[in-house]
Formats: C-alpha cells, structure tokens, sequence
C-alpha cells in the first residue's frame, strides 16, 4: 500500500538546490556516439560532444546500500520523498546556448522549480520540475527544465485510455531497434540503476510492464540529433517534448520530423507507428 502523500511537506523541497562538476572526456564522447547511431570517430580536445551529453556528467553516486528496490537512490535527498513507487521522466525544455566540448569541465546547478499532484488514468499523480544550468569554462551552454512524474504501483501496465489518433506522416524518418543491449548502454553512460532498463524480471513481474522500457532520455537524444541534423548541425535554440507512452525492448522504433520551416515537430514512434514521445524544435 502507497504511503500518503503530503503534498504540503513535499514543496518544502522547493528551491533547494545542488551542484556538481565534470569533465567532458573523448572515452565519453565515443560511447555516446555509439548508442547515438553516430560514427564514433576519434574526438580529440575542443571536438563538440553530442546536444545531450549533459545527461551523463556528474550524475549522482550512492553506494548499493542507499539504493531502493527499483534501483535509484532511496527517497529523499536533493529530490522530494514522494511516496509512489514509479518513477519516470515526463517531458521538459531545453535551450542550447552552446556546445559542450571534449576537455570542458561542466558544472550543472540544479533547483527544485515546483511539486504538484494530479490524477490521472493510472490514479495520483506527482510532478516534480527541476530546473538545471549546465555551463564550460565558456559560460552557460545549456539550460533546462527536467518533469520527473510519479505514480501509484498497479497491478499490470498502464492502461491506454482512447484509441490513439493515426499517426502523422513524416517528411523525414530513421528507423532502428530498441535492442537491449542498447539500452544498457545509456544506463551506463548515464549510471542510472533504474531496474525498468535493464532487468526484464523485475520490470514485467514486480511493475508489469511487458519488456524493457526504452529512457525517455534517450528518445529525446535521438530526437535532438536529428533535428540538429536537418538544420545542418545546427542544435535547436529551444527544444520542448513531453513522453506519451512507453516504448519497449525488442521492437522497431523510429525517429520522425516534419519541418515547417519556423520551427520543427519530431516524435518517436513504436513499430505500430503510434508517437511515443513529442517535441517541438525553434531556431
């Protein structure tokens, strides 16, 4: 049974806040490459690092015994203690000011921006915002804006609601796997224990999801790079994206654009073509 959730003593945790280094490093910028379908290459100091290497620095380090059992960090810390046990990211914001570079020492300071509960079709819902700033010895290169929803434990996966609408077609398209191995990869590189990535007996018998869940990270990686790639290189100057549905292990997924020109709509689709997660892009 799910603790009671006090949303009163959860937003006192608004405005804390942390911060924390590290070094962009080529053995960094190669297996980001890699698990990016990027040719991995060899960078060299003052290279540019993929949009979302930010992602894997500094990430915090707990030992095995602070660790709950979905694998993150038990609750509470810089992060609320909200009492639901799933966890996951919900969408956010992100604006690129500027590359990140091998041999850059980055500092990412982050704040507890708001907590907010809701109901949904899955029961209680709450959303913690976090709002980060990641700068080089350059200054500030990225500043961002991370949804991290919970919710309440079911006995099997969410339920969809209505049938979803037809997929949009799509002016440009990539398609790939959802391979395993894949996804243990960004949880490498991002050291994230999160059980749903990467351990299928826990993720189908204790939170009864069908298979290994793709990062919601990951996808909006993709996406960037994408972007970014039919802008000439050129990162978004804003880019903001929310997750619709979970996108499993062992499928076909792809990764779709359409470009008006004044900005760019991109999304993730399942095999089925249904849009896993949205994002919108402006330069």
């Amino acid at each position: 049974m799910t603790e009671k959730l006090d949303i009163d003593h959860l937003r006192q945790w608004i405005g804390r806040s942390t911060e924390a280094t590290d070094i962009v490093t080529a053995q960094l910028v190669m297996g980001l490459r890699a698990t990016l379908f990027q040719e991995v290459g060899e960078p060299k100091k003052g290279d540019a690092a993929p949009f979302t290497v930010h992602w894997c620095l500094a990430q915090p380090v707990f030992p095995m015994s602070m660790l709950g059992p979905d694998g993150h960090p038990t609750r509470g810390g810089f992060l609320p203690p909200v009492p639901l046990p799933r966890r996951m990211w919900a969408g956010g914001e992100i604006e690129f000011l500027q590359p990140l570079r091998v041999g850059d020492e980055s500092t990412r300071t982050s704040r507890i921006a708001d907590v907010q509960v809701k109901s949904g079709s899955t029961g209680t819902l709450c959303f913690v915002s976090v709002e980060h700033s990641i700068s080089s010895p350059r200054g500030v290169a990225i500043r961002e804006r991370q949804d991290i929803v919970y919710r309440e434990m079911t006995s099997s996966a969410p339920a969809g609601g209505k049938a979803p609408p037809p997929p949009p077609k799509a002016q440009h398209r990539e398609t790939h796997v959802s391979d395993p191995v894949l996804l243990f990869r960004y949880s490498a590189l991002t050291f994230n224990g999160h059980r749903i990535h990467y351990d299928r007996d826990y993720v189908t018998k204790v939170e009864g999801y069908p298979g290994l869940i793709f990062h919601g990270p990951l996808q909006a990686a993709l996406i960037i790079e994408m972007a970014a790639k039919l802008r000439g290189g050129k990162a978004p100057k804003k880019f903001t994206y929310r997750g619709l549905q979970p996108l499993f292990e062992g499928t076909e997924f792809s990764i779709n654009a359409n470009d008006s020109g004044e900005s760019m709509e991109l999304w993730t689709a399942n095999a089925e073509g249904q849009p896993t997660m949205k994002g919108t892009a402006v330069w």
